[in-house]
């Protein structure tokens, strides 16, 4: 009986974190007009900026190429602009505009920043238990092969898909 209480347990909690995730979402996307990836995006933004992209995807625990996307709708949105170095090309700047600075002093936290500065706050053998529990998981799952993305990523995916039928 122990064992189906603990099994039980985790998948209590595997179904509390999908839902704080999907309600920080949701107020995101209802106090913001942003998605949790974007929000998430100009808050680290703020709290770096000027920050290069590779910077910023590493503070997101993110591929640039996933930056890029986030920056790009953004900077439609009037909340983001990248500007290159002038000492080397290569190196793109973000920063927020006045729009995005007014829009992080007035929006809520976003999940992956608790998460984030959560387990930062563990010592390293709390952590690989977790990173250990975390690993049998996905060999449950059998989701060793699936590349990771955004959490809520395909929330930002649809809403693309959306607008562009619209046009």
């Amino acid at each position: 009986m122990a064992k189906a209480a603990t099994v039980a347990e985790i998948i209590n909690n595997i179904r509390r974190v999908f839902q704080v995730f999907n309600d920080y979402s949701k107020k995101a996307k209802r106090e913001t007009g942003l998605t949790g990836p974007q929000l998430w995006a100009i808050k680290m933004i703020a709290e770096n900026a000027p920050v290069k992209v590779s910077d910023l995807a590493r503070l997101m625990f993110v591929q640039p190429a996933t930056v890029v996307g986030i920056l790009d709708r953004l900077e439609r949105k009037g909340l983001a602009a990248r500007t290159r170095s002038r000492e080397d090309r290569r190196v793109v700047m973000i920063e927020l505009t006045q729009v995005g600075k007014d829009l992080v002093s007035q929006a809520p936290d976003v999940v992956q920043g608790h998460l984030v500065r959560g387990l930062e706050t563990l010592p390293a053998h709390r952590l690989l238990l977790i990173e250990d529990g975390m690993e049998q998981l996905v060999k449950i799952l059998g989701a060793q092969e699936i590349p990771p993305r955004l959490i809520l990523a395909r929330e930002e995916a649809l809403l693309q898909a959306k607008k562009g039928q619209k046009r």
